[in-house]
């Protein structure tokens, strides 16, 4: 194949993602759309001279971005894979950028080159690692996919104690490999219980398809996977959390949609309850949601922490 025929399979488009380790049958490791690459870096906050702590080589390419921005032997990339590490050193190289490429947990930072000005991750983390509070300077900034739906970017208050942000856009992205995903998928989940509760459900669905809606049930919902299909007959709903109970809301073709729920949980009843709380609340957008990150908790808030109706918080034991 020729290199433009490469260039075509390995960045389709600004909006698509690329593949590029599978391990299992389970995609381990990928390049980030152009446009996410792009908002995160800017998120970032970049300047020449500023000394970068990456998380997630992956193929390199996104530390050789960073390098160009802040200059030669100022980026420190981890990678927790030997095998990805060496090959992504090789390509790093090879586009003459000045990275080291060490081998570790990227959840433990890398302490020997710290305080860095700047820490981005390029992989999806639930609880953001309080080592990257730890080894970035007081009034650094940090950048990281959270969750399932989006990216936040914090500053470190001057005392260190702290960081807090906002969130800065929405897409989905590859997850830690100490997290990783919910063990069984919707499918998994449907066949071992059938349908206990059926009711209509009157609500507009083109909502919970949107991100906004979507987010605000990612913090209030944290195990809660929610997807949308559509078919011949409107836009679906497929939710499950992962271990025993599930949900579906099916257009019926005639305006009306049915909900349907089994498992322990009637998980469509959570649903509608916060999506009460976020219509009560004005029906926020994802970008007035927050983010505080302490030792030993994080909290998600919206617009206001000290007046929030309804927030989520995470002591290390759960969302709450």
């Amino acid at each position: 194949m020729s290199p433009d025929g490469w260039a075509a399979v390995v960045y389709p488009g600004p909006y698509d993602a690329t593949v590029t380790q599978v391990e299992g049958g389970v995609p381990m490791s990928s390049l980030s759309c152009e446009a996410i690459v792009a908002d995160m870096l800017d998120s970032l906050l970049l300047d020449p001279g500023h000394r970068v702590l990456e998380l997630g080589t992956g193929a390199g390419r996104n530390a050789a971005l960073v390098a160009a921005r802040t200059g030669p032997g100022l980026v420190t990339s981890v990678e927790v894979g030997e095998g990805l590490a060496e090959l992504a050193r090789e390509r790093i190289k090879a586009a003459r950028a000045d990275v080291a490429v060490v081998v570790a947990d990227g959840a433990k930072g890398w302490p020997a080159g710290a305080p860095y000005d700047r820490v981005i991750s390029t992989y999806a983390v639930e609880r953001i690692p309080w080592a990257w509070v730890e080894q970035t300077r007081p009034g650094g900034r940090i950048v990281t996919p959270w969750g399932r739906l989006g990216h936040v970017a914090l500053t470190v208050a001057e005392d260190g104690r702290s960081a807090t942000g906002w969130v800065q856009g929405l897409a989905q992205f590859m997850p830690s490999r100490e997290t990783g995903g919910p063990v069984r998928d919707f499918q998994e989940v449907r066949s071992e219980t059938s349908a206990a509760h059926e009711h209509l459900f009157d609500r507009d669905l083109a909502l919970l398809a949107g991100g906004h809606l979507l987010f605000a049930l990612r913090v209030a919902l944290p195990d809660v996977m929610v997807t949308t299909v559509r078919d011949a007959d409107g836009l679906n709903a497929w939710l499950h959390d992962g271990d025993a109970s599930w949900a579906t809301l099916c257009s019926q073709g005639d305006g009306r949609t049915v909900a349907f729920q089994g498992g322990s949980r009637r998980l469509v009843d959570e649903v509608e309850r916060v999506w009460d709380l976020w219509v009560a609340a004005g029906s926020p957008s994802l970008y007035d949601f927050r983010m505080t990150v302490e030792p030993g908790c994080q909290t998600v808030w919206c617009r206001d922490r000290s007046a929030a109706s309804w927030w989520a918080a995470d002591d290390g034991a759960g969302a709450h």
